[in-house]
């Protein structure tokens, strides 16, 4: 592998004009297919084959009118006034006649009918319900229905619009420029270049650039969560620099080494490229993985992020080399273009007073200590995690000064919270006269449960068939006693009645979703962590490395949901991210993270440990081997690491907490992996383990195939042709 990388690195470098104009073009393509094509988003979040989903997908053809979005628009009196008295029923009555105006419009529930006024009447909840769903609803639709009540707010009365069609979706905002001009800066200071930290962030921009239009070009025929084009973004940004930064280092080692620019580039791409593609392979297969889930919605969101690393990828192999061979030695900053500064700075490389060096000393010295130490510390952070809570979000999450919170506010204020998520139980009959008699007996154990405040009367499909009856919880839609109460009546209403009896609505759905994703959680981890030991295996040729290196995943990702519940779900430091409401994280999170981390984890420990092994190869102790390898790393992965938490930490300043849970996660998780994990237990653990390390079976070498990701083979004289061939001195894919 490493000697077609060669060739790819100096073919790109040498046709660069060729290269950087395919990319171009692409990316121009993209461009207008992503204008052109795009379609809209979806923030619906369904499992086929649950009940609930079942039971709305019945709906679509048994009961048309109730399968479409919904709406309400809150309104509240001002002090010393009530929604009863004539200025509130003529707002109200402002309220209803906009609403029905409105496009698509199945009904309007005016709150005197519905008995939707709280007992102080001082609240009105005016209830809207579509013909389509919300995805289908066209924008100026959306936004006319916001616009409702404008003259009843100049009354003094408070306005605000909730349910699904209310609920905004995330968007890219300026705050993500933030993690753009950090990774800018630790670019500059890695390489002192202008020049090389200008060409490396260009780079990874163009393949970001490429992977998101190919996201909303695709988003014109598959329909792509809401949060897709942000992770796709959150991770195209991270590893295209990261990437890129590997090979542009890699590069610059091998021009101080006075190698031809074509042939220092050919090299970077065969060794540093290695370690790059084994790197974004394990990102890929774990994103990709997440479609044995069942789960449709999570494999489109993992499909398209392991497509925007793909491009990452190639983009680090071919454009990369291109981008360094119209920069020429001007990579390198004018004091170290002068051969003798050169070597002065690579005998800098190898000396001991080097930070990463005296830290290996440091750390192997004490190993014990170290690994003890850590593993308390990361296990503590894990404690938290055992008391995970996951749901779906809602409205009650959202920043305290939309619409959308103010309606859900307001909501609890006057009818409860449970009144943000109702339930609906459909009752299926054969004729209209076994689904009255069904449907008396199903409301009176509904009345009689626990945790049900309210049952509404029947509403009967033109069939006469079908009813729904609308259910109020005494506890808000991620309450954990919600879901409980949700298995309560299916549990009651399975054997009081011979109709088909189901319990669906948004608040249902979510809870599936969320129950589906935890059984599936433990699968997913044990296929991640399967995954990791074969691929380990493969490139280090050990057995215990693999088991060490899933053993410290472990503890990452352990310590980081353990803080993430802590500040997310506990509430603690709440306000130094911003955030508006503690409660339960997202329920696709978890599964969805430790696929991204588990890749990103990967990076660390092939850039680390493939130089620890070829030294050991080479002669060294596995101490020295130790010392030596991570000294030789260390300056470029930590570098990366930051870029990688500069740029994740930036979308912690979103205002949509999905957004910003996310950039939590991954930015906590990079910083524990990469700084706990992999540079401080890492060590310590193989100088502990010694020669042991690298013990493999007899039998077990001669199956494994040879993947040359430390790039013996250029090495060799055979390569393809090259004068350095025979001045290189050994490299690997972390000697960068």
């Amino acid at each position: 592998m490493a000697t077609l990388l060669y060739r790819l690195g100096r073919g790109s470098y040498r046709h660069r004009r060729i290269v950087l104009s395919v990319w171009i073009v692409l990316l121009a393509g993209l461009a207008i297919g992503a204008t052109v094509l795009s379609g809209p988003s979806t923030t619906n979040v369904t499992i086929p084959g649950t009940e609930a989903q079942r039971a709305l997908d019945s709906l679509v053809t048994q009961f048309p009118a109730a399968s479409g979005g919904s709406g309400s628009i809150v309104i509240a009196a001002p002090a010393g006034r009530t929604v009863t008295d004539a200025r509130g029923q003529a707002a109200i009555a402002e309220v209803t006649a906009e609403a029905r105006r409105l496009p698509d419009v199945a009904a309007v529930l005016d709150p005197t009918q519905t008995g939707q006024v709280s007992r102080d009447k001082s609240i009105a909840v005016v209830r809207v319900q579509f013909t389509k769903p919300v995805d289908e609803l066209t924008v100026s639709t959306k936004n006319a229905f916001n616009t409702i009540g404008a003259g009843a707010q100049r009354q003094g009365f408070t306005v605000a619009h909730g349910g699904d069609i209310a609920t905004g979706q995330p968007a890219i905002g300026r705050t993500e420029g933030i993690g753009v001009l950090v990774a800018a800066l630790v670019l500059v200071l890695t390489f002192g270049s202008l020049v090389a930290a200008g060409m490396t962030l260009l780079t990874a921009l163009i393949g970001l650039g490429v992977g998101i239009s190919g996201v909303y070009t695709l988003s014109g025929v598959v329909s792509f969560n809401a949060t897709t084009p942000i992770l796709a973004l959150m991770l195209g940004l991270a590893v295209g620099i990261d990437y890129s930064l590997f090979v542009t280092s890699r590069h610059r080692h091998n021009l101080l080494e006075e190698m031809e620019p074509d042939e220092a580039a050919g090299r970077a791409v065969g060794t540093a490229g290695s370690a790059v593609v084994f790197a974004g392979a394990t990102v890929i297969i774990a994103l990709a993985g997440l479609s044995v889930v069942g789960i449709p919605f999570l494999a489109t969101m993992g499909l398209a992020a392991a497509a925007t690393v793909l491009v990452a990828v190639l983009v680090a192999l071919t454009l990369s080399p291109a981008m360094l061979g119209f920069a020429g030695r001007r990579v390198l900053p004018r004091r170290l273009r002068d051969p003798d500064a050169a070597h002065a700075e690579l005998d800098a490389e190898e000396s001991p007073k080097l930070m990463g060096h005296r830290w290996a000393e440091l750390v192997t010295h004490h190993r014990a200590v170290v690994l003890g130490v850590g593993v308390l510390v990361l296990g503590a952070l894990t404690l938290p995690a055992l008391s995970m809570q996951t749901s779906l979000p809602d409205a009650g999450h959202s920043p305290a000064h939309t619409t959308a919170r103010i309606a859900y506010d307001l909501t609890s204020k006057g009818f409860g919270e449970g009144s943000n998520g109702p339930l609906i139980v459909v009752v299926d009959a054969t004729s209209p006269a076994a689904l009255g008699a069904n449907t008396a007996l199903v409301t009176k154990e509904l009345a009689a449960t626990p945790g049900v405040v309210m049952v509404t009367p029947p509403t009967v499909s033109p069939s006469g068939t079908t009813a729904l009856l609308q259910v109020v919880p005494s506890t808000g839609p991620s309450d954990p006693k919600t879901a409980d109460l949700v298995h309560a009546i299916r549990h009651r209403v399975a054997g009081v009645s011979s109709a088909t009896v189901s319990v669906t609505g948004l608040t249902a759905v979510g809870i599936e979703v969320s129950q589906k994703l935890n059984r599936a959680l433990p699968i997913y981890l044990l296929l991640v962590i399967g995954l990791s030991f074969v691929l380990l295996m493969l490139m280090f040729r050990s057995v215990l490395v693999p088991l060490k290196a899933a053993f410290g995943f472990l503890l990452t990702i352990g310590a980081t949901f353990g803080a993430t519940v802590a500040v997310f779900q506990w509430g603690w430091l709440s306000a130094a991210v911003g955030l508006a409401r503690p409660g339960p994280l997202l329920s696709f999170m978890p599964i969805m993270m430790i696929g991204i981390l588990f890749g990103l984890a990967m990076d660390y420990e092939v850039f680390l440990v493939s130089r620890m092994r070829e030294d050991y190869v080479h002669g060294a102790s596995a101490r020295e081997a130790t010392v030596s390898g991570f000294s030789h790393g260390a300056r470029v992965v930590t570098a990366a690491a930051a870029i990688m938490i500069s740029i994740f930490a930036a979308f912690v300043f979103s205002e949509d907490s999905t957004i910003k849970s996310m950039g939590f996660v991954l930015a906590t998780g990079v910083a524990i992996d990469a700084f706990v994990v992999r540079m401080t237990l890492v060590p310590a653990a193989m100088s502990l383990l010694a020669d042991r390390a690298w013990w493999l079976p007899r039998w077990l070498a001669h199956l494994l195939p040879d993947l040359d990701i430390e790039g013996k083979l250029l090495r060799t004289d055979d390569h393809a042709a090259s004068p350095a061939g025979d001045a290189t001195r050994k490299t690997s894919a972390s000697d960068i």
